[in-house]
């Protein structure tokens, strides 16, 4: 499957079934961090991309399958609002099946009233916002030109005031360059006008996108989250149950996941249903026929298409 990848352990959506409705690394912006690797085009050019026939067909045929899942997530290997028929693809998924719909964007389509009124049909939209004044903006997200943040963030709030679903902010900090007490207090000022359900409080874990990149660490992220105020909290570890039953696809869907994050071990496992050391020998396999690479981050290791 092209489109469809999955289902994926998730910090915060549980067992995401992942559907991409646009190219590999199209996007908005150009993170340090991804753990995606470098945009290869960035545009906040919206057009149609990815057939929406095509995903719904393919997600159909994935959810005749017995999954484990708590979220059907809009998400994949770039900004998803670029896909000028999200609108249309929501409504084809909430077709499908009764699993919250999520969206996972960077937010800065959210200026666009289109993108708006697209992203209300969704059950949990959850947007960024790593830095509200432009010089973090441009070292953190390295955007296209022509994106604001002081306009992004404005836009969230009124997008906030019309959404009937869960609004998941994630602010996302990078050690020396938006962990300042004074971007930290501009970002506070910005939650409290969005209102959002939750704000949820990251950092750098899986391997970014610039060598040398690094997060801060566990105990001040606690701090950051106490100071953006009541909604921010650390966001916890994926579940720990895995899938019911190996994937008979295994290393296909193994393939894809990674060609959309880097994956340990424990993520295989738990994604697709299988043991530790077969999971561990599958990853060998893929890594001598070169198939994926294996990193290292920090002490971790992950696996990469």
């Amino acid at each position: 499957m092209r489109h469809v990848f999955g289902p994926v352990p998730s910090r915060r959506l549980g067992y995401s079934l992942g559907v991409d409705p646009v190219p590999p690394k199209t996007c908005t912006m150009d993170c340090v961090y991804c753990e995606l690797g470098p945009t290869t085009d960035r545009t906040a050019c919206r057009g149609p991309f990815v057939d929406v026939d095509a995903i719904l067909d393919e997600l159909r045929e994935r959810l005749r399958e017995p999954l484990r899942l708590d979220h059907v997530t809009i998400s994949g290997s770039g900004e998803p609002t670029l896909n000028l028929e999200i609108g249309r693809l929501i409504g084809g998924i909430r077709g499908l099946t009764d699993v919250p719909i999520a969206v996972l964007t960077n937010g800065s389509l959210l200026t666009n009233p289109e993108v708006r009124t697209a992203l209300r049909q969704a059950d949990v939209v959850a947007p960024s916002l790593d830095a509200v004044s432009a010089n973090p903006f441009k070292e953190v997200n390295r955007p296209d030109p022509s994106l604001d943040p002081g306009e992004i963030a404005r836009c969230l709030a009124e997008f906030a005031r019309g959404f009937r679903g869960r609004l998941w902010l994630e602010s996302l900090f990078v050690l020396g360059m938006n962990d300042d007490p004074g971007e930290i207090r501009l970002i506070r000022n910005a939650i409290e006008e969005i209102q959002p359900d939750r704000v949820h409080v990251n950092t750098v874990v899986r391997p970014p996108a610039v060598f040398g990149v690094q997060g801060v660490s566990a105990s001040v992220l606690r701090e950051i989250a106490a100071a953006l105020g009541p909604r921010a909290e650390v966001i916890a570890s994926p579940p720990d149950d895995a899938q019911s039953k190996p994937a008979s696809d295994m290393v296909e869907r193994i393939v894809s996941m990674a060609a959309r994050r880097p994956v340990t071990i424990a993520d295989v496992t738990k994604a697709i249903g299988t043991s530790q050391a077969e999971a561990a020998k599958t990853l060998s396999l893929l890594v001598q026929n070169k198939r994926l690479t294996l990193v290292w981050h920090g002490e971790t290791q992950y696996y990469v298409a």
